[in-house]
């Protein structure tokens, strides 16, 4: 009988052989989620034995892997701005870097505000950015706004683990044109798809085989949707937009926030080093 640490072990060679960059790390989650265990509790049971049962649960899990389906996708979580969001096969998985646009905003939005802050998340997806936003600000509201019901279905279920589901609006239609005109926004918050059509292909097949393309697809030169969005940003917020680009559209997102009427706009940088994250305000 095999026990966790040889199979442990085996998995990681298995899934780096594929190529999977992560391997040991990636191994050692799905074994833990195939048994029921925390991270932790694998490596501290090394010496258990697994029967037949638990060996097929194991497997089936990594042949999904090795055919490089994501992770989060697997498992159904991903950990963002240390908060677990359950995840849709499909659905944009949250990444590291997006947690700039969280931390952005509430660098200005005082932990002590009582007012209540009206926040569009635009693109919502599994609605990591506004729920992690109210979740650590309690004067936010959100509106939650995607074109796609399986993402405001995710977003929900997110919101009622989270037990924000009073403080979230769920809102089907293309940017901001599903929030009703006469509803006030404060910001803006979003990750729209910014990826030029002809570099999806070069992407992780992680990315291009899993992942919806329209999340992801924005256009020629990567800016169709960042062209339309800002200048309704610029006409609806009452403070500004905090938006996420790739790495080499900071001059043209500031060129195109200024362009629809913002007053001022300023990247900052992710955690390579490079342009990521667009703040820009109305007044400033």
């Amino acid at each position: 009988m095999e026990d966790l640490g040889r199979i442990l072990a085996l998995s990681a060679d298995f899934l780096r052989d594929r190529g999977v960059a992560s391997a040991k790390l990636d191994a050692s989650l799905l074994v833990g989620h195939a048994l029921g265990l925390t991270r932790m509790q694998v490596y501290l049971q090394t010496d258990r034995p697994l029967d037949q049962a638990e060996l097929d649960a194991i497997r089936a899990l990594l042949r999904r892997r090795a055919m490089r389906e994501p992770l989060a996708y697997i498992t159904g979580h991903r950990e963002f701005m240390s908060l677990d969001f359950s995840l849709l096969p499909g659905l944009l998985v949250p990444r590291p870097d997006s947690e700039l646009l969280v931390e952005a905003l509430l660098r200005r939005i005082p932990a002590e505000r009582e007012e209540p802050l009206f926040v569009a998340d635009v693109g919502c997806g599994s609605g990591c950015l506004g729920l992690s936003l109210a979740h650590a600000r309690a004067c936010v509201r959100v509106y939650a706004v995607d074109r796609s019901r399986q993402a405001l279905a995710c977003t929900k279920a997110n919101a009622m683990a989270l037990g924000l589901e009073g403080r979230v609006g769920l809102l089907e239609g293309d940017l901001l044109a599903p929030v009703p005109s006469d509803r006030p926004i404060d910001w803006v918050l979003s990750n729209p798809p910014y990826i030029p059509s002809a570099e999806l292909e070069g992407l992780e097949p992680e990315v291009v085989r899993y992942e919806d393309r329209g999340a992801l697809d924005g256009g020629p030169d990567g800016l169709d949707i960042i062209r339309r969005l800002l200048p309704q940003a610029a006409a609806r917020a009452r403070v500004g937009i905090v938006m996420e680009h790739a790495w080499q559209q900071g001059p043209a997102t500031v060129a195109l926030a200024l362009e629809a009427g913002f007053a001022a706009a300023e990247t900052s940088k992710d955690l390579a080093g490079k342009d990521r994250c667009l703040l820009a305000v109305v007044e400033a």
